[in-house]
């Protein structure tokens, strides 16, 4: 039998937690009311929090609370209370996305278990070195890793004595997880704090600049990816080394939770009993595509990342397919369909003109064994050869109850003459079980249930035992075997069951049944005392301060420029600029990349002395079919000891430490707090560019005694997304020979139903970043700027000529200047935004 691996299943409600263990989940992730980045869900309270991990912990389920978002500044404090409660309730772990949040329940809560959100974008080994230096026990994979990076990753993992998670099954963002703007830069909704509008699921037209008209796409929903489905490749993901199997839906009803773990721990089961993958049979496809589909990927676990992973024709649930229209009578739709329905079933046709629903009143046939579905006002425009899809199923309505799935122990009774009776209980062992039928979603709950209380009392299960007055031989009619057996037997309103009881009694007891159910009871509540008792009643350690670190003093202001080509990056440096920013991938011959075109005449003349290398956001391993390896890049070839490097990732800011170069944090990563702060200072940061998503009013409170240099996007466009898919490829089929691609060669942008224009550049490894529709200018908020504390100043100019790029830089100065030499401001520029300067996220 190979090592156990853990399913690992969502609950967005109480309902959904009691779903998730009633299918045989070994732990389950769920987020409080704030600090979690689904706070669309019910969530839970810390009171409720209490009662969850006592329903889980008494059936040997892990509870792991999602703190994954990231944290304000004022906020920190409440955060940590928050997990300090939280563990106090019994929460066996904590999902952390803002690494000074990690760092420090590192230091002042080293007994609950760290693990490292996807938010935090880890996906090579130096992330994996991170992880481990901040004290984290787990790590969760960015979603974006084949099977030959997890494997790779997995080992390090091991070395460092830090388990690895991967998602299995659920919604994929089309982002890298933790990079996602684009909902708080539109609507002020922030997907870094748990309120993501998914932007990423509506309509959009890809557009070419040139040719001033739409492209051809197969669908509208340009930016939808499927659903991930990993069942038929779990085998591969434990030979992997993947220690955790995580499904995604805290947002999704019970009986989608529900159906989608017991169907994968059926699978695992199979994978980890005998080595080898069963053939998913298709009812248990059906169940998964019926829980909620918007078609099934694979994706970049086997390195694909074309439109066969998009969903760009329907950005919701599918359902699962019954067939189409026959034919349409006396408004009834004809249906042929080998499914079978039952009364209750919604059903939605998809026509011409739309969708409708329609809920099956009754399940009736025609005489030529069609389904007769009654059309309304909502399905009126349903015609002959129309699909026909089952999005809710009335069979697997979960019904809740909160004594499920019950625990099965062995018992025994103990009635001798003379002496106390006594009743003990302990769980049942899987060997105990051995009546269970482990092709049933039930049986396979009670043998998980088994399994897990054995693994969490490695030294011996816990067995609970009371004892009642001494038995006395019987007055008149002696109690019989039976008698004893039903009434020990009587534990419907508890969470328990019997799988087996062994009575040892001597003849002619006489005893009331009362004083065996006092006892019974008694046993039971001893068993449960003895069963949660490593969870409840945790002593919180003392807290100490962290010794705050030197506010750091920079020599005075700078404007720097990201330039993506030497013309740009000339142009910058004879505007005024005092630092000229690189990305690594655009230092490559033939990369120089104009205002989002790839332009070789940009590169007659080379970067000035003194560029700073920007290290990519995503930044593989080349191995497999990761980009890297099949393209030949290495960023890390600009990295040099003692020079300066900008480093977009926890992993890169590792790697840049250990190559010996001078740390500058960029915008990618979430430097939002005092924590944070000081936890990039200890990975060697010198300069940190905070956050988009700051208000003045935080970067003031951030900046203010900072221990490094603080800097802000001043002027540019703003990056909404970094994709590993290419948002170009909808137009039609792709080589995937990035350097020669001539679509890179053309403007493209993304056109939103209101006429906004995302613009849309692929790098040199074929990955897409999305930017922002209105550029952002905070020029003339300079004073405030510089009241706050802020003395670096970014002009991006990856949209810009070298012209433009002039002009922002020279603005730039400009509103220094005038700033410093006598507190005024240059008037602000049409037609931009000051992003969240001033508005802040929710």
């Amino acid at each position: 039998m190979l090592k156990r691996v853990e399913l690992l299943a969502p609950a967005g409600s109480m309902a959904a937690l009691h779903a998730a263990v009633a299918a045989g989940a070994d732990a389950v992730y769920l987020g409080l009311e704030a600090f979690n980045a689904r706070r669309g869900a019910d969530n839970f309270t810390i009171e409720t929090l209490r009662e969850a991990c006592d329903y889980a912990h008494l059936r040997g389920v892990s509870i792991y609370v999602t703190m994954n978002t990231v944290i304000l500044p004022g906020e920190m404090a409440d955060a940590l209370e928050c997990v300090r409660q939280a563990y106090r309730a019994g929460a066996d772990g904590f999902i952390v996305q803002d690494i000074g949040l990690a760092s420090e329940l590192t230091r002042t809560l080293p007994e609950a278990s760290l693990h490292l959100s996807t938010q935090m974008n880890t996906h090579n080994l130096a992330g994996i070195r991170a992880a481990a230096r901040l004290g984290a026990e787990r790590v969760t994979l960015a979603r974006e890793l084949s099977l030959e990076e997890i494997a790779l990753l997995a080992a390090a993992a091991e070395d460092e004595g830090i388990e690895i998670e991967v998602f299995a099954h659920g919604a994929l963002c089309v982002c890298y997880s933790g990079q996602c703007f684009m909902s708080s830069m539109i609507g002020g909704r922030s997907a870094n704090r748990g309120m993501c509008a998914q932007a990423c699921r509506l309509p959009y037209e890809l557009h070419n600049r040139a040719l001033q008209k739409d492209l051809p796409s197969p669908g509208d929903h340009l930016l939808s990816p499927q659903d991930l489905c990993t069942i038929d490749r779990i085998e591969e993901l434990v030979a992997a080394g993947v220690a955790s199997l995580k499904i995604e839906g805290r947002m999704k009803s019970p009986e989608y939770v529900y159906a989608v773990t017991s169907v994968y721990r059926k699978q695992l089961d199979a994978v980890l009993a005998t080595q080898v993958a069963e053939a998913v049979s298709q009812a248990d496809r059906d169940r998964l595509t019926d829980a909620f589909s918007r078609g099934f990927t694979t994706a970049y676990l086997d390195g694909r990342r074309g439109n066969d992973i998009m969903s760009y024709k329907r950005p919701n649930n599918r359902g699962l397919a019954l067939g189409r229209v026959d034919d349409v009578r006396n408004n009834t739709a004809l249906v042929r369909t080998s499914v079978s329905l039952a009364a209750g079933d919604v059903l939605e046709f998809w026509t011409r003109k739309g969708n409708g629903t329609a809920v099956l009143a009754a399940v009736e046939y025609d005489n030529k064994g069609r389904l007769r579905v009654p059309l309304d006002q909502k399905t009126r425009t349903v015609k002959p050869g129309d699909r026909v899809f089952r999005v809710r199923s009335a069979e697997a309505a979960f019904e809740d109850d909160a004594r499920e799935p019950r625990v099965p122990l062995i018992g025994r009774a103990i009635l001798r003459l003379g002496e106390p009776l006594r009743i003990e209980f302990a769980p049942a062992s899987v060997a105990d079980l051995g009546e269970e039928n482990p092709s049933t979603d039930e049986g396979r709950t009670a043998l998980a249930v088994a399994g897990r209380l054995a693994a969490a009392f490695p030294e011996g299960a816990p067995v609970g035992t009371a004892e009642g007055d001494p038995i006395e031989a019987a007055r008149t009619r002696a109690v019989s075997f039976d008698d004893v057996a039903a009434h020990i037997d009587r534990l419907g309103n508890t969470p328990y069951r019997l799988a087996s009881l062994t009575i040892d009694m001597d003849d002619n007891v006489g005893i009331g049944f009362s004083a065996l159910h006092g006892v019974r009871a008694a046993a039971l509540d001893a068993l449960t005392e003895a069963l949660l008792a490593p969870s409840r009643n945790r002593v919180l350690p003392r807290t100490t301060p962290r010794e705050p670190l030197p506010a750091a003093h920079p020599a005075g202001c700078r404007v720097a420029v990201l330039a993506t080509n030497p013309a740009c990056a000339r142009a910058a440096k004879r505007a005024g600029a005092h630092l000229i920013y690189v990305p690594a991938l655009n230092y490559r011959r033939g990369e120089a990349v104009i205002a989002g075109q790839l332009n070789a005449a940009a590169e007659q003349a080379g970067y000035p002395k003194g560029c700073i290398p920007v290290m990519p956001v995503a930044d593989h391993e080349a191995v497999g079919p990761a980009r890297e390896a099949a393209l030949g890049a290495d960023v890390w070839k600009y990295a040099a000891e003692g020079k300066p490097l900008m480093a977009e990732s926890l992993g890169a800011m590792e790697r840049g430490q250990e190559e010996g170069a001078r740390i500058d944090v960029g915008p990618h990563v979430p430097i939002t707090n005092e924590l944070s702060l000081a936890a990039a200072c200890e990975f060697g940061a010198e300069r940190v560019w905070l956050s988009p998503e700051l208000t003045l009013r935080q970067i003031e409170a951030l900046a203010k005694d900072a221990p490094v240099e603080i800097g802000v996007q001043l002027i540019g466009a703003t990056e909404l997304m970094v994709t590993e898919h290419c948002l170009l490829m909808s137009q039609g089929p792709c080589s995937e020979e990035c350097a020669t691609c001539p679509r890179r060669k053309s403007p493209h942008y993304l056109k939103d139903r209101k006429g906004f224009e995302f613009p849309v550049i692929i790098d040199a490894l074929g990955r897409s970043h999305l930017y922002n529709s209105v550029e952002l200018d905070v020029a003339a908020s300079m004073p405030e700027l510089l009241a706050a504390g802020v003395s670096a100043y970014m002009v991006d100019a990856t949209l810009m000529n070298a012209e433009e790029t002039a002009h922002a830089v020279g603005r730039a100065i400009r509103a220094l200047h005038v700033a410093q030499n006598d507190g005024n401001a240059i008037a602000k520029m049409p037609n931009t935004t000051s992003g969240h300067l001033y508005r802040g996220v929710s």
